[in-house]
Protein backbone atom coordinates (compact mmCIF):
# COMPACT_ATOMS: atom_id res chain seq x y z
CA UNK A 1 0.00 0.00 0.00
CA UNK A 2 0.84 3.60 -0.67
CA UNK A 3 2.18 5.61 2.57
CA UNK A 4 0.02 8.08 3.35
CA UNK A 5 0.69 10.81 6.35
CA UNK A 6 -2.76 11.57 8.55
CA UNK A 7 -2.77 14.98 9.49
CA UNK A 8 -5.08 16.57 12.19
CA UNK A 9 -5.55 20.23 13.85
CA UNK A 10 -6.81 20.74 16.83
CA UNK A 11 -7.34 22.67 19.67
CA UNK A 12 -8.81 21.23 22.81
CA UNK A 13 -10.04 17.99 21.17
CA UNK A 14 -9.35 15.55 24.16
CA UNK A 15 -12.36 14.02 24.42
CA UNK A 16 -11.91 13.29 20.31
CA UNK A 17 -8.19 12.72 19.11
CA UNK A 18 -7.89 9.54 19.92
CA UNK A 19 -11.02 8.23 18.15
CA UNK A 20 -9.34 10.08 15.18
CA UNK A 21 -6.14 9.05 14.92
CA UNK A 22 -7.41 5.43 15.59
CA UNK A 23 -9.56 5.71 12.85
CA UNK A 24 -6.47 7.23 10.59
CA UNK A 25 -3.96 4.11 11.92
CA UNK A 26 -4.92 1.43 9.55
CA UNK A 27 -4.38 3.35 6.39
CA UNK A 28 -1.25 6.21 7.35
CA UNK A 29 1.84 5.30 8.64
CA UNK A 30 2.42 8.73 9.90
CA UNK A 31 0.22 10.84 11.69
CA UNK A 32 0.52 14.34 12.35
CA UNK A 33 -1.80 16.56 14.80
CA UNK A 34 -0.95 20.40 14.59
CA UNK A 35 -2.37 21.75 18.02
CA UNK A 36 -2.97 25.60 18.36
CA UNK A 37 -2.98 26.06 22.40
CA UNK A 38 -5.06 23.12 24.28
CA UNK A 39 -4.75 23.81 27.52
CA UNK A 40 -6.70 20.18 28.14
CA UNK A 41 -4.98 17.06 27.62
CA UNK A 42 -5.19 16.59 23.87
CA UNK A 43 -1.06 17.11 22.92
CA UNK A 44 -0.94 14.21 25.55
CA UNK A 45 -3.72 12.02 24.34
CA UNK A 46 -1.97 12.65 20.68
CA UNK A 47 1.78 11.61 21.97
CA UNK A 48 0.58 8.36 23.59
CA UNK A 49 -1.31 7.33 21.00
CA UNK A 50 1.87 8.01 18.28
CA UNK A 51 1.14 10.77 16.66
CA UNK A 52 3.54 13.49 16.25
CA UNK A 53 2.80 16.85 17.60
CA UNK A 54 3.45 20.17 16.19
CA UNK A 55 2.76 23.52 17.91
CA UNK A 56 1.31 26.33 15.73
CA UNK A 57 -1.01 29.56 16.89
CA UNK A 58 -4.13 29.20 14.72
CA UNK A 59 -3.24 30.60 11.23
CA UNK A 60 -7.01 30.25 10.01
CA UNK A 61 -8.30 26.96 8.40
CA UNK A 62 -6.54 26.82 5.13
CA UNK A 63 -3.59 27.44 6.36
CA UNK A 64 -3.48 25.33 9.86
CA UNK A 65 -4.20 22.63 7.64
CA UNK A 66 -1.57 23.10 5.36
CA UNK A 67 0.70 23.80 8.06
CA UNK A 68 2.24 20.39 8.35
CA UNK A 69 2.26 19.33 4.74
CA UNK A 70 5.94 20.40 3.84
CA UNK A 71 6.78 18.31 7.43
CA UNK A 72 5.13 15.12 6.39
CA UNK A 73 7.41 12.24 5.06
CA UNK A 74 4.84 10.99 2.13
CA UNK A 75 3.06 12.76 -0.42
CA UNK A 76 0.13 11.63 0.00
CA UNK A 77 -1.83 13.18 2.87
CA UNK A 78 -4.91 12.29 4.18
CA UNK A 79 -6.60 14.98 6.26
CA UNK A 80 -9.17 14.86 8.96
CA UNK A 81 -10.62 17.17 11.84
CA UNK A 82 -10.18 15.71 15.04
CA UNK A 83 -14.50 15.31 15.78
CA UNK A 84 -13.96 13.09 12.52
CA UNK A 85 -13.37 9.43 11.83
CA UNK A 86 -13.11 7.07 8.69
CA UNK A 87 -15.53 4.72 8.57
CA UNK A 88 -14.90 0.71 7.59
CA UNK A 89 -15.85 1.57 3.61
CA UNK A 90 -13.68 4.09 3.65
CA UNK A 91 -10.83 2.25 4.86
CA UNK A 92 -12.06 -0.22 2.32
CA UNK A 93 -11.83 2.18 -0.30
CA UNK A 94 -8.45 3.79 0.53
CA UNK A 95 -6.35 0.29 0.90
CA UNK A 96 -7.89 -0.70 -2.79
CA UNK A 97 -6.81 2.83 -4.49
CA UNK A 98 -3.41 2.21 -6.40
CA UNK A 99 -2.49 6.12 -5.81
CA UNK A 100 -0.27 6.52 -8.55
CA UNK A 101 -1.45 9.76 -10.29
CA UNK A 102 -0.59 12.80 -8.58
CA UNK A 103 -3.54 14.92 -10.14
CA UNK A 104 -5.96 12.63 -8.52
CA UNK A 105 -7.49 13.38 -5.05
CA UNK A 106 -10.46 11.78 -3.29
CA UNK A 107 -13.27 12.50 -2.12
CA UNK A 108 -15.62 11.23 1.15
CA UNK A 109 -19.37 11.49 1.90
CA UNK A 110 -19.73 13.25 5.19
CA UNK A 111 -22.44 11.62 8.10
CA UNK A 112 -23.09 14.69 10.08
CA UNK A 113 -23.86 13.51 13.84
CA UNK A 114 -25.96 15.97 16.66
CA UNK A 115 -25.25 13.33 19.44
CA UNK A 116 -26.55 10.00 18.19
CA UNK A 117 -28.56 11.51 15.23
CA UNK A 118 -27.75 11.43 11.89
CA UNK A 119 -28.84 14.27 10.20
CA UNK A 120 -29.18 14.06 6.90
CA UNK A 121 -31.40 17.05 5.77
CA UNK A 122 -31.39 20.19 3.57
CA UNK A 123 -27.78 19.14 2.15
CA UNK A 124 -26.45 17.83 5.43
CA UNK A 125 -25.73 14.29 3.78
CA UNK A 126 -24.28 13.22 1.63
CA UNK A 127 -21.70 16.14 1.80
CA UNK A 128 -18.86 15.46 -0.03
CA UNK A 129 -15.75 16.39 0.97
CA UNK A 130 -12.09 16.08 -0.73
CA UNK A 131 -9.98 14.67 2.39
CA UNK A 132 -6.75 12.41 0.19
CA UNK A 133 -4.75 14.18 -1.93
CA UNK A 134 -1.08 14.24 -3.45
CA UNK A 135 1.03 17.40 -1.79
CA UNK A 136 2.64 17.85 -5.14
CA UNK A 137 -0.53 18.69 -7.16
CA UNK A 138 -2.84 19.93 -4.60
CA UNK A 139 -3.84 21.29 -1.38
CA UNK A 140 -5.50 23.20 0.81
CA UNK A 141 -6.81 27.07 -0.46
CA UNK A 142 -5.26 29.68 1.97
CA UNK A 143 -8.66 30.75 3.17
CA UNK A 144 -8.79 31.64 6.73
CA UNK A 145 -11.94 29.81 7.05
CA UNK A 146 -14.28 27.17 5.33
CA UNK A 147 -11.30 25.83 3.12
CA UNK A 148 -11.31 23.21 0.48
CA UNK A 149 -9.02 21.13 -1.10
CA UNK A 150 -7.83 22.24 -4.69
CA UNK A 151 -6.88 19.26 -7.20
CA UNK A 152 -6.36 18.95 -10.76
CA UNK A 153 -8.99 16.25 -10.35
CA UNK A 154 -11.49 14.92 -8.29
CA UNK A 155 -12.81 11.31 -7.68
CA UNK A 156 -15.38 9.80 -5.65
CA UNK A 157 -14.53 6.84 -3.37
CA UNK A 158 -17.83 6.15 -2.18
CA UNK A 159 -16.38 5.57 1.13
CA UNK A 160 -18.07 7.81 4.53
CA UNK A 161 -16.36 10.15 6.91
CA UNK A 162 -18.95 10.05 10.32
CA UNK A 163 -18.42 13.79 11.69
CA UNK A 164 -19.44 13.79 15.47
CA UNK A 165 -20.27 17.62 14.55
CA UNK A 166 -22.10 18.49 17.95
CA UNK A 167 -22.73 16.81 21.16
CA UNK A 168 -26.44 17.65 21.28
CA UNK A 169 -28.34 20.80 20.12
CA UNK A 170 -27.29 23.23 22.56
CA UNK A 171 -23.64 22.38 21.73
CA UNK A 172 -25.15 23.16 18.06
CA UNK A 173 -25.70 26.56 19.38
CA UNK A 174 -22.52 26.90 21.39
CA UNK A 175 -20.53 25.85 18.16
CA UNK A 176 -22.14 28.64 16.24
CA UNK A 177 -21.15 30.87 18.49
CA UNK A 178 -17.46 29.57 18.33
CA UNK A 179 -17.25 29.57 14.43
CA UNK A 180 -19.14 32.82 14.01
CA UNK A 181 -16.31 34.49 16.15
CA UNK A 182 -13.66 32.61 13.76
CA UNK A 183 -15.70 33.51 10.44
CA UNK A 184 -15.79 36.91 11.78
CA UNK A 185 -12.32 37.25 12.38
CA UNK A 186 -11.24 35.52 9.01
CA UNK A 187 -13.53 38.26 6.88
CA UNK A 188 -12.11 41.04 8.63
CA UNK A 189 -8.57 39.72 8.36
CA UNK A 190 -8.82 39.27 4.67
CA UNK A 191 -10.22 43.16 4.24
CA UNK A 192 -14.22 42.48 4.28
CA UNK A 193 -15.86 46.21 5.37
CA UNK A 194 -18.48 46.10 7.19
CA UNK A 195 -22.14 46.60 6.72
CA UNK A 196 -25.66 46.95 7.98
CA UNK A 197 -27.47 44.97 5.55
CA UNK A 198 -25.03 42.18 5.07
CA UNK A 199 -26.26 40.17 8.47
CA UNK A 200 -30.08 40.58 7.43
CA UNK A 201 -29.47 39.67 4.20
CA UNK A 202 -26.93 36.85 4.40
CA UNK A 203 -29.26 35.30 7.50
CA UNK A 204 -32.08 35.25 4.72
CA UNK A 205 -30.59 34.11 2.16
CA UNK A 206 -29.39 31.42 4.07
CA UNK A 207 -32.94 30.75 5.40
CA UNK A 208 -34.35 29.93 1.90
CA UNK A 209 -31.55 28.24 0.27
CA UNK A 210 -31.97 25.48 2.82
CA UNK A 211 -35.44 25.35 3.53
CA UNK A 212 -36.11 25.81 -0.69
CA UNK A 213 -33.20 24.72 -2.88
CA UNK A 214 -32.02 22.21 -0.12
CA UNK A 215 -35.71 20.77 0.23
CA UNK A 216 -35.82 21.31 4.17
CA UNK A 217 -38.99 22.89 3.97
CA UNK A 218 -40.43 19.26 3.16
CA UNK A 219 -37.73 17.06 5.12
CA UNK A 220 -39.36 17.78 9.28
CA UNK A 221 -37.77 19.09 12.53
CA UNK A 222 -34.31 18.15 10.61
CA UNK A 223 -34.58 20.78 7.83
CA UNK A 224 -36.01 23.52 9.61
CA UNK A 225 -33.10 22.90 12.39
CA UNK A 226 -30.42 23.23 10.04
CA UNK A 227 -31.88 25.94 7.93
CA UNK A 228 -32.81 28.15 11.32
CA UNK A 229 -29.43 27.33 12.71
CA UNK A 230 -27.57 28.10 9.20
CA UNK A 231 -29.32 31.26 9.15
CA UNK A 232 -28.67 32.18 12.22
CA UNK A 233 -24.82 31.36 11.76
CA UNK A 234 -24.79 33.74 8.98
CA UNK A 235 -26.38 36.62 10.25
CA UNK A 236 -24.53 36.42 13.63
CA UNK A 237 -20.43 36.06 11.66
CA UNK A 238 -21.81 38.96 9.79
CA UNK A 239 -22.94 40.96 13.00
CA UNK A 240 -19.41 40.36 14.44
CA UNK A 241 -17.75 41.85 11.87
CA UNK A 242 -19.38 44.76 12.26
CA UNK A 243 -18.82 44.43 15.74
CA UNK A 244 -15.32 43.89 15.47
CA UNK A 245 -14.80 46.85 13.19
CA UNK A 246 -16.75 49.08 15.66
CA UNK A 247 -14.24 48.59 18.37
CA UNK A 248 -11.04 48.98 16.01
CA UNK A 249 -12.48 52.00 15.50
CA UNK A 250 -12.79 52.77 19.23
CA UNK A 251 -10.21 51.91 20.32
CA UNK A 252 -8.13 54.47 17.33
CA UNK A 253 -10.48 56.97 18.68
CA UNK A 254 -9.45 56.93 22.63
CA UNK A 255 -6.88 59.15 23.64
CA UNK A 256 -3.44 58.11 24.24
Amino acid sequence: MTPITGIIITLDEAENIADCIASLRPVCDEIIVVDSGSRDDTVAIAEREGATVIHQPYLGDGPQKAFAVPRARNDWILALDADERLEEDAVAAIRALALEDPDKAYRFKRRNFAGHHWIKAAGFYPDPVTRLYNRTTSGYLPKKAHSSVQAPQVLDTGGHIRHFTYRDLSHWIIRIDQLSSRDAWAMKQRGKKPSRCRPTWHAVSALLRKLILKGGLFQGGDGMTVAVTTAFHAYMKYAKLNELHEKERADHSEPG
